[in-house]
């Protein structure tokens, strides 16, 4: 990848994406100057581990996610098998998804509100 085609992806993602988000000139980009080919390639023993759950929004998060709870019940079988995973979301009690969804417009309204920064929760 050289500057000119940088230039471009920078032009048609990231500027598209402040006007979308009505940043106008209020927002900073930072880049950390890491070339490409500076990237570790994965080991061959990273590519069997289970992946981890990624953090969600400020705001977003429960105590503990369904998603989490998921991770943990499989993790405690042997993981890799997508019926585990799917045996254990049934066993999810319902209270729980319930909970999860019916949090979920206030706190998206939280975030919207907080445009992205940490909520108070």
């Amino acid at each position: 990848m050289n500057g000119a085609k940088y230039r471009e992806i920078l032009d048609e993602n990231l500027l598209r994406s402040a006007q979308d988000l009505r940043l106008g000139r209020r927002f900073t980009f930072q880049q950390d100057n890491v070339t490409l080919s500076t990237q570790p390639r994965p080991r061959r023993s990273d590519l069997s581990e289970c992946p981890r759950v990624s953090q969600p929004e400020p705001g977003l998060e429960l105590d503990r996610t369904s998603l989490e709870i998921l991770q943990i019940a499989v993790q405690q079988r042997s993981p890799f098998k997508l019926r585990i995973y799917r045996e254990e979301w049934e066993k999810l009690p319902k209270c729980r998804c319930a909970k999860l969804v019916a949090t979920f417009p206030r706190r998206l309204k939280a975030v919207i509100t907080a445009k992205g920064v940490s909520t108070k929760y």
